[in-house]
Protein backbone atom coordinates (compact mmCIF):
# COMPACT_ATOMS: atom_id res chain seq x y z
CA UNK A 1 0.00 0.00 0.00
CA UNK A 2 1.33 3.26 -1.00
CA UNK A 3 2.06 5.85 1.76
CA UNK A 4 -0.05 9.23 0.60
CA UNK A 5 0.47 12.65 2.62
CA UNK A 6 -1.93 15.30 1.69
CA UNK A 7 -1.80 14.12 -2.15
CA UNK A 8 1.56 13.47 -2.43
CA UNK A 9 2.63 9.54 -2.78
CA UNK A 10 6.22 8.78 -1.73
CA UNK A 11 7.85 6.28 -4.34
CA UNK A 12 10.46 3.06 -4.09
CA UNK A 13 13.56 5.95 -4.79
CA UNK A 14 11.97 8.08 -2.42
CA UNK A 15 12.77 5.14 0.26
CA UNK A 16 16.31 4.28 -1.43
CA UNK A 17 17.73 7.44 -0.52
CA UNK A 18 16.30 7.88 3.03
CA UNK A 19 17.11 4.30 4.05
CA UNK A 20 20.60 3.99 4.51
CA UNK A 21 20.34 6.89 7.11
CA UNK A 22 18.46 4.51 9.40
CA UNK A 23 20.07 1.11 9.81
CA UNK A 24 20.34 1.48 13.52
CA UNK A 25 16.81 1.84 13.89
CA UNK A 26 14.84 -0.95 15.28
CA UNK A 27 12.51 -0.93 12.41
CA UNK A 28 14.49 0.98 9.88
CA UNK A 29 11.83 1.24 7.20
CA UNK A 30 9.25 2.13 9.64
CA UNK A 31 11.70 5.04 10.83
CA UNK A 32 12.84 5.86 7.16
CA UNK A 33 9.03 6.26 6.32
CA UNK A 34 8.53 8.15 9.38
CA UNK A 35 11.22 10.76 8.19
CA UNK A 36 10.07 11.00 4.82
CA UNK A 37 6.62 12.14 6.23
CA UNK A 38 7.21 14.28 8.41
CA UNK A 39 9.19 15.84 6.16
CA UNK A 40 7.01 16.61 3.33
CA UNK A 41 3.88 17.94 6.03
CA UNK A 42 6.66 20.47 7.11
CA UNK A 43 8.08 21.45 3.48
CA UNK A 44 4.40 22.02 2.62
CA UNK A 45 3.50 23.99 5.89
CA UNK A 46 6.68 25.83 4.88
CA UNK A 47 5.22 26.82 1.60
CA UNK A 48 2.02 27.15 2.69
CA UNK A 49 3.26 30.06 5.31
CA UNK A 50 5.25 31.87 2.31
CA UNK A 51 8.92 30.65 3.16
CA UNK A 52 10.84 30.14 0.03
CA UNK A 53 14.91 28.47 -0.39
CA UNK A 54 15.95 26.22 -2.89
CA UNK A 55 17.57 24.23 -0.16
CA UNK A 56 14.65 21.95 1.20
CA UNK A 57 16.78 21.44 4.99
CA UNK A 58 17.36 25.28 5.46
CA UNK A 59 13.33 25.40 4.56
CA UNK A 60 12.43 23.50 7.41
CA UNK A 61 14.97 24.59 9.19
CA UNK A 62 13.39 28.00 8.62
CA UNK A 63 10.23 27.16 9.69
CA UNK A 64 10.79 24.98 12.88
CA UNK A 65 12.79 28.95 13.90
CA UNK A 66 9.93 30.39 13.21
CA UNK A 67 7.22 28.29 15.18
CA UNK A 68 9.25 26.33 18.16
CA UNK A 69 10.31 28.97 19.81
CA UNK A 70 11.41 28.44 23.60
CA UNK A 71 12.66 30.97 26.56
CA UNK A 72 16.24 30.27 27.86
CA UNK A 73 15.51 29.31 31.39
CA UNK A 74 16.81 32.13 33.78
CA UNK A 75 19.52 31.73 36.69
CA UNK A 76 16.73 30.68 39.51
CA UNK A 77 15.52 28.46 37.65
CA UNK A 78 19.34 26.85 36.52
CA UNK A 79 19.63 26.92 40.34
CA UNK A 80 16.09 25.03 41.45
CA UNK A 81 17.31 22.36 38.99
CA UNK A 82 20.80 22.81 40.27
CA UNK A 83 19.95 21.67 43.94
CA UNK A 84 17.09 19.30 43.10
CA UNK A 85 19.49 17.06 41.28
CA UNK A 86 22.67 17.74 43.31
CA UNK A 87 23.91 14.40 42.39
CA UNK A 88 23.87 15.08 38.68
CA UNK A 89 27.10 17.88 39.44
CA UNK A 90 28.89 15.80 41.66
CA UNK A 91 32.99 14.93 41.04
CA UNK A 92 34.95 12.46 42.43
CA UNK A 93 32.34 10.54 44.13
CA UNK A 94 33.28 6.52 44.47
CA UNK A 95 32.10 3.93 46.32
CA UNK A 96 33.78 0.28 46.56
CA UNK A 97 31.67 -2.43 45.27
CA UNK A 98 31.68 -6.23 45.44
CA UNK A 99 28.93 -8.10 43.85
CA UNK A 100 27.17 -12.16 43.10
CA UNK A 101 25.68 -12.03 39.76
CA UNK A 102 22.73 -14.51 38.97
CA UNK A 103 23.17 -14.16 35.11
CA UNK A 104 19.54 -14.22 32.79
CA UNK A 105 20.56 -16.02 29.89
CA UNK A 106 18.01 -17.66 27.24
CA UNK A 107 15.97 -20.47 28.86
CA UNK A 108 16.62 -19.58 32.20
CA UNK A 109 13.69 -20.77 34.87
CA UNK A 110 13.35 -17.17 36.28
CA UNK A 111 11.34 -17.91 38.96
CA UNK A 112 14.05 -20.97 40.61
CA UNK A 113 16.72 -18.27 39.63
CA UNK A 114 15.04 -15.41 41.39
CA UNK A 115 14.21 -18.42 44.51
CA UNK A 116 18.08 -19.14 44.54
CA UNK A 117 19.75 -15.77 44.38
CA UNK A 118 17.15 -15.03 47.63
CA UNK A 119 18.83 -17.92 49.47
CA UNK A 120 22.07 -16.67 49.23
CA UNK A 121 21.32 -12.73 50.20
CA UNK A 122 19.48 -14.89 53.10
CA UNK A 123 23.17 -16.49 53.83
CA UNK A 124 25.36 -13.16 52.95
CA UNK A 125 23.20 -11.01 55.30
CA UNK A 126 23.52 -13.24 58.09
CA UNK A 127 27.24 -13.97 57.69
CA UNK A 128 28.25 -11.34 55.56
CA UNK A 129 32.22 -12.75 56.10
CA UNK A 130 31.22 -15.62 53.56
CA UNK A 131 30.26 -13.24 50.92
CA UNK A 132 34.14 -13.33 49.06
CA UNK A 133 33.15 -17.64 49.09
CA UNK A 134 29.56 -16.99 48.23
CA UNK A 135 30.62 -15.35 45.11
CA UNK A 136 33.44 -17.55 44.16
CA UNK A 137 30.71 -20.45 44.37
CA UNK A 138 27.79 -18.75 42.98
CA UNK A 139 28.59 -15.58 40.68
CA UNK A 140 28.62 -15.77 37.04
CA UNK A 141 30.75 -12.71 36.69
CA UNK A 142 34.41 -13.08 36.27
CA UNK A 143 34.62 -11.15 39.34
CA UNK A 144 33.72 -13.85 41.23
CA UNK A 145 37.16 -15.55 41.45
CA UNK A 146 38.25 -12.25 43.58
CA UNK A 147 35.00 -13.01 46.03
CA UNK A 148 32.77 -10.59 43.76
CA UNK A 149 35.51 -7.06 43.75
CA UNK A 150 34.60 -4.89 41.52
CA UNK A 151 37.07 -2.22 42.98
CA UNK A 152 36.16 1.46 43.12
CA UNK A 153 33.09 2.36 40.74
CA UNK A 154 32.23 6.37 40.21
CA UNK A 155 29.15 7.77 39.09
CA UNK A 156 28.77 6.84 34.98
CA UNK A 157 30.48 3.64 35.16
CA UNK A 158 27.96 1.15 35.29
CA UNK A 159 24.20 0.52 34.55
CA UNK A 160 21.57 2.68 35.99
CA UNK A 161 20.12 0.44 38.20
CA UNK A 162 23.34 -0.81 39.77
CA UNK A 163 24.57 3.10 40.21
CA UNK A 164 21.51 4.18 41.98
CA UNK A 165 21.72 1.06 44.55
CA UNK A 166 25.13 0.97 45.26
CA UNK A 167 25.26 5.10 45.87
CA UNK A 168 21.91 5.03 47.84
CA UNK A 169 23.11 2.66 50.12
CA UNK A 170 25.58 2.49 53.33
CA UNK A 171 29.02 2.18 53.19
CA UNK A 172 30.00 -1.55 54.44
CA UNK A 173 26.64 -3.12 54.39
CA UNK A 174 25.10 -5.19 52.22
CA UNK A 175 21.95 -3.97 50.03
CA UNK A 176 19.41 -6.64 52.03
CA UNK A 177 17.02 -6.87 48.45
CA UNK A 178 18.20 -8.34 45.14
CA UNK A 179 18.78 -5.44 42.48
CA UNK A 180 17.58 -6.20 38.99
CA UNK A 181 19.71 -5.02 35.88
CA UNK A 182 19.70 -5.97 32.50
CA UNK A 183 22.44 -8.39 33.27
CA UNK A 184 20.66 -10.42 35.79
CA UNK A 185 20.17 -10.24 39.72
CA UNK A 186 23.02 -8.91 41.92
CA UNK A 187 23.87 -9.19 45.19
CA UNK A 188 25.85 -5.97 46.21
CA UNK A 189 28.14 -5.41 48.86
CA UNK A 190 29.09 -2.00 49.36
CA UNK A 191 32.43 -1.31 50.87
CA UNK A 192 34.44 2.18 51.32
CA UNK A 193 32.59 5.24 50.03
CA UNK A 194 34.06 8.47 49.06
CA UNK A 195 31.68 11.41 48.44
CA UNK A 196 33.22 13.79 46.19
CA UNK A 197 32.11 17.12 46.02
CA UNK A 198 29.65 19.79 44.27
CA UNK A 199 30.57 21.44 41.08
CA UNK A 200 30.17 25.28 42.27
CA UNK A 201 27.01 26.52 40.43
CA UNK A 202 28.81 29.33 38.54
CA UNK A 203 30.50 26.75 37.10
CA UNK A 204 27.91 24.32 35.71
CA UNK A 205 25.08 27.59 35.15
CA UNK A 206 25.53 27.72 31.33
CA UNK A 207 25.49 24.08 31.19
CA UNK A 208 22.44 23.52 32.88
CA UNK A 209 20.58 26.40 30.81
CA UNK A 210 21.38 24.80 27.59
CA UNK A 211 20.56 21.14 28.60
CA UNK A 212 17.16 22.76 30.11
CA UNK A 213 16.95 24.97 26.82
CA UNK A 214 17.62 22.02 24.81
CA UNK A 215 15.02 19.80 26.87
CA UNK A 216 12.26 22.59 26.42
CA UNK A 217 12.84 23.00 22.62
CA UNK A 218 12.47 18.92 21.57
CA UNK A 219 8.88 19.28 23.86
CA UNK A 220 7.92 21.86 21.89
CA UNK A 221 9.25 20.30 18.42
CA UNK A 222 7.12 17.10 19.51
CA UNK A 223 4.06 19.13 20.28
CA UNK A 224 4.42 20.69 16.89
CA UNK A 225 5.05 17.62 14.52
CA UNK A 226 2.11 16.26 16.09
CA UNK A 227 -0.32 19.07 15.62
CA UNK A 228 1.01 19.11 12.08
CA UNK A 229 0.51 15.31 11.52
CA UNK A 230 -3.18 16.10 13.09
CA UNK A 231 -3.70 18.26 10.29
CA UNK A 232 -2.65 16.26 7.57
CA UNK A 233 -4.25 13.59 5.49
CA UNK A 234 -1.97 10.56 5.45
CA UNK A 235 -2.36 6.68 4.63
CA UNK A 236 -0.72 3.65 4.46
CA UNK A 237 1.45 4.54 7.37
CA UNK A 238 0.23 4.81 11.13
CA UNK A 239 2.15 7.93 12.61
CA UNK A 240 0.31 7.08 16.01
CA UNK A 241 2.93 7.05 18.72
CA UNK A 242 5.72 7.43 16.13
CA UNK A 243 9.13 8.70 17.35
CA UNK A 244 10.24 11.51 15.02
CA UNK A 245 13.65 11.03 13.61
CA UNK A 246 14.12 14.87 13.14
CA UNK A 247 14.40 14.58 17.51
CA UNK A 248 17.42 12.83 18.42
Amino acid sequence: MPVVVNGYEFTDADMERELPEHQDAADPVKSAMTALVLRRILLQEAQQSGLQNEDEEALIDALLQQEVSVPTPGRDECMRQYQAHPDHFRVGELAEASHILFQVTPGVDLDALRKHATVVLEDVLENPAQFGECAKANSNCPSGEVGGSLGQIGRGATVPEFEQALFAAEAGRIIPKLVETRFGLHIIQVGRKVEGQMLPFDKVEKDIANAMHQASHDHALRQYLQLLVGRAQISGIDMQGADSPLVQ
